[in-house]
């Protein structure tokens, strides 16, 4: 046809033009014009009333339908071509005896065209397979497969909405097509879109049974209990239901301790914690080690003993001995040594004063003309600790004459006595020698440094003398504040994550007794600290009695926050069993009460990236910005308001910052998007609001220096608002925990160079112990596993550091400068150290790399990027991912992290690679 107009038509709007013969003929080649004319007699003898005919046609369609091919940007042509004829083949059904084998059929066809030409919301697939035959999925391909599996889902969670308790009974016919679907896709690994429905449809642990059709043959084999697995536990970061969340872990527990997986099994087991009524952890663990071999229970103790759990094996000493970390010193010295850093620092060698080139820098840093000098030894005692921590020798404290002790006063002593308990820390014996002479000095100080050394120097280890609950509860009790204090600090160091009732009933009197607000809240820190993440009602019980009989007055002191943070540990990390003690704190009229109603909050969803937390968190820090644009008259309650009601929503609503961070802690896309909430609190955000923020960015990426979150930090060092800065001082400290990364060293250096303030310099001094933590050996992270499990006492002394931070003119730049000590909890080796099965030192080649993301990917990716080839023992930043370099050994943990096993690999190459 010609046009009449100047525009050139499209090809479409000449084809409209066309009749249906001559569209046929312009865009249909000859095997296509076959094809259609051959459908439509099909169609045409489907509805003849001869049986035979009717029955060869349908076969004819049925045939042309399987063995179509597509493309992926086209739909097959006979489904394209049997779109007119859609409407006529439904009624051809409508007419027939569906329970025929050829009604049957006629509905497995219909199923198939429903895929592209029912309406939306009819479900046409599912109605249709429903009616049709559910054992040939095969024939049809794996993209009906996939669309009869989506409407499944969708229909069982309309009918369980629709329901009203008589749901199960109503779902047999989808739970019968799930039968049928989920091993198809297993077969054809498809895991994630099995996974999936099964999920949707509440049908998990059928995954832990066998084929619905096949006598002893697993859903889940060898092959491929990997993956599912992996898929399940990732699955979990997006289950917003408790028991939902539960259930996929114990199925990935189920099928990882049936294939003999006992590291991986223990990894989920952590994970599942007391959460699972019918089994609880300490007899999960129980049962995983009856079941494995010699090799394999060491090497559960060593993941056991980096995650500081509360189990002990007694049918073993030497394994209950690993699990109790006794090992840990040991190897932490053999990597110092392998790496040549044994020699100890002095905090001149991290001050490196002599690079200033300012005449205020080098004047402030030699010892004749400082200013504050009882201040600036403080400094050097904590960065001569967290610099030589572990490694049992340095140039201040150990040396005889201790005549450092001595250039220090006051609780500037407590700080250095307790030093030696950081420097001698994991080495039980070596260091009590150490430390003995002290505890019968004349000077309080000194004896009560002393016992927070003790305290320290047993972080995370158990040893068989256990000498804190044997030195330290006959001084919880004493007269002396300072002496009472520091003991029951030490306590709640040593036993971080034990829940030992020996000790809960050393410290409990404190809480409960007629103390001073400041030792029932330092004792009540500490008893979090111990019952951590457990929910104990006896524990919980006696705080709140505390927090409802305190007078107004008591709760007022600063150091009575410590009292929330203490009942908020309890539950960290356990969701919804807080939601009673929150109904409690409302009861509170003091705002303490709101002040540990949001630590509660925040610590129960503790990295769950749960988004309606983070909501609920950043609607309090708007509250006050709102509160100040509200007319008085408009609030009539604005009288009876209590006074202090400036210097407490502040502190409140920094909390709420802190929480926001530790809810998305470990959780990757979430700790990305709050980034840019943290953006919107530092411009519009009240002063209480700006000045946590430093903090919880340092919190998101604890012991990980994050380019962008160093500059954007390195400018809030110099912001207007002192508090903020100093804030962001020590958040470099944290973000470069134990790193030693340049970067922030030479940011940290300018600082203390061009610091006018004392205050300021000592914050900088302090940022410059942590960033070389351990002369670069140690993080503070809590994470660990491949970042799948987080280390309950690790988080909670985070936590304890951050709340000092919090309010630091009144703790770290006062006297409880002390409770930095908390972090010894955290504290903890970043290598990957590989034994024999003699447990020495076996170095073997590692490729150490950037850890990528490998679940739901086909074929065997790689799970690191940009890797380096290494001899172990090798350093692991937070974000590394270690593998064997070589064939001949394999690992007996799942992943290569921490204390790694190693025994000769009998399989052959090509099992070892799947």
């Amino acid at each position: 046809g010609s046009c009449a107009s100047n525009q050139i038509p499209t090809s479409g709007q000449m084809m409209l033009n066309f009749s249906k013969s001559e569209r046929e003929a312009a865009e249909l080649s000859p095997e296509d014009h076959a094809l259609v004319e051959g459908l439509e007699l099909s169609i045409e003898r489907i509805q003849d009333p001869n049986p035979a005919v009717m029955r060869a046609a349908l076969e004819h369609l049925v045939k042309e339908v399987q063995t179509a091919t597509s493309s992926m940007t086209s739909v097959p042509k006979p489904l394209k071509f049997l779109r007119p004829h859609y409407e006529t083949l439904k009624r051809c059904h409508a007419a027939w005896d569906k329970n025929c084998p050829t009604g049957r059929l006629l509905a497995d066809l219909l199923a198939v065209l429903a895929m592209t030409m029912s309406k939306s919301n009819k479900r046409e697939i599912l109605v249709y397979k429903k009616q049709g035959s559910a054992h040939d999925l095969d024939s049809w391909g794996h993209e009906f497969v996939r669309a009869l599996a989506g409407e499944v889902g969708a229909e069982y969670s309309a009918r369980q909405l629709n329901s009203k308790g008589r749901f199960k009974s109503s779902a047999k016919d989808l739970v019968a097509l799930v039968d049928e679907i989920v091993p198809f896709h297993l077969q054809h690994n498809a895991y994630a879109e099995a996974i999936d429905l099964l999920i949707e449809t509440q049908s998990v642990p059928k995954l832990l049974g066998n084929y619905p059709k096949i006598n002893n043959k697993a859903l889940v084999d060898s092959g491929n209990f990997r993956r599912v697995c992996l898929y399940l536990l990732r699955c979990g970061t997006f289950m917003a239901d408790p028991d939902d969340l539960k259930e996929l872990r114990q199925c990935a527990f189920g099928l990882y301790e049936r294939h003999g997986e006992f590291s991986a099994a223990l990894g989920v087991a952590i994970q599942l914690g007391n959460d699972d009524e019918k089994t609880a952890f300490l007899a999960r663990c129980r049962e995983l080690f009856k079941k494995a071999d010699d090799l394999m229970r060491k090497q559960m103790a060593f993941i056991l003993a980096r995650h500081q759990t509360n189990f002990e094996y007694s049918e073993d000493d030497a394994i209950d001995e690993i699990i109790g970390n006794n090992k840990l010193s040991g190897y932490y010295v053999d990597l110092g040594r392998d790496l040549d850093v044994l020699d100890p620092k002095t905090p001149e060698d991290i001050y490196k004063s002599h690079l200033g080139d300012s005449a205020f820098s080098r004047g402030s840093n030699t010892g004749n003309s400082q200013v504050d000098s009882a201040r600036a030894n403080l400094a050097s005692t904590f960065v001569n600790a967290f610099v030589n921590a572990g490694f049992g020798e340095d140039l201040l404290m150990t040396p005889d004459g201790n005549a450092w002790l001595y250039k220090n006063k006051d609780h500037g002593m407590l700080a250095a006595a307790a030093s030696l308990g950081m420097i001698m820390m994991w080495n039980v014996e070596e260091g009590l020698t150490a430390i003995d002479k002290f505890l019968y000095s004349n000077d309080e100080n000194i004896k009560a440094g002393a016992c927070l050394a003790i305290g320290i120097l047993s972080s995370s280890v158990r040893h068989e003398s256990d000498p804190p609950i044997a030195l330290l509860p006959e001084h919880v009790a004493s007269t002396s504040h300072i002496m009472s204090m520091a003991s029951v600090i030490g306590l709640g160091i040593a036993y971080a994550g034990t829940a030992r009732s020996d000790v809960l009933d050393a410290i409990a009197p404190m809480v409960s007794g007629p103390m001073a607000i400041s030792e029932v809240a330092f004792a009540a820190l500490s008893l979090g600290q111990i019952y951590v993440g457990t929910c104990d009602a006896e524990v919980a019980s006696i705080f709140i009695q505390k927090l409802m009989e305190a007078s107004d007055a008591n709760l007022d002191v600063p150091e009575a926050k410590f009292l929330g943070l203490g009942l908020a540990l309890l539950f960290l990390g356990r969701g919804e069993k807080g939601d009673a003690m929150l109904e409690a704190l409302k009861t509170i009229e003091h705002s303490l009460g709101l002040y540990a109603s949001i630590a509660l909050e925040t610590c129960a969803f503790a990295a769950t990236g749960d988004v309606l937390k983070i909501q609920r968190m950043l609607h309090i820090c708007a509250e006050q910005h709102l509160k100040v644009q509200q007319p008085v008259e408009a609030s009539p309650d604005i009288l009876s308001l209590p006074t202090t009601l400036n210097s407490t929503c502040g502190q409140h609503q920094s909390l709420a910052v802190i929480g926001i961070a530790l809810v998305t802690a470990g959780e990757e896309i979430g700790a990305e998007m709050v980034l840019r909430t943290f953006d919107h609190l530092l411009h519009y955000g009240e002063p209480a609001v700006r000045r946590a923020v430093p903090l919880a960015l340092a919190l998101l990426r604890i012991s990980c220096p994050d380019y962008g979150i160093v500059d954007q930090m390195s400018r809030l060092t110099h912001d207007a608002d002192s508090q903020v800065g100093l804030n962001a001082i020590l958040g470099l400290g944290l973000l470069g925990a134990g790193t030693n990364n340049s970067r922030i060293a030479g940011l940290l250096r300018q600082l203390a160079e061009h610091a006018r303030e004392p205050a300021g310099l000592f914050i900088v001094r302090l940022a410059q112990g942590l960033l070389h933590m351990g002369k670069g050996l140690l993080t503070i992270s809590p994470f660990h596993a491949d970042r799948s499990l987080m280390s309950k006492p690790a988080m909670g002394a985070i936590l304890a550091f951050l709340h000092c931070c919090l309010d630091m003119k009144r703790t770290i730049l006062d006297k409880s400068h002390f409770l930095m000590y908390h972090l010894a909890s955290a504290m903890t080796p970043r290598f990957l150290l590989t034994v024999d099965a003699s447990l020495n030192l076996l170095p073997v080649s590692v490729r150490v790399g950037q850890a990528v993301e490998t679940v739901g990917q086909a074929g065997r990716p790689k799970t690191i990027t940009g890797f380096q080839t290494h001899t172990t023992p090798v350093l692991l930043g937070v974000n590394d991912r270690a593998e064997l370099a070589a064939d001949e050994m394999s690992a007996k943990s799942s992943f290569l992290e921490g204390i790694v096993i190693l025994e000769k690999d009998s399989s052959s190459p090509k099992d070892k690679t799947q």
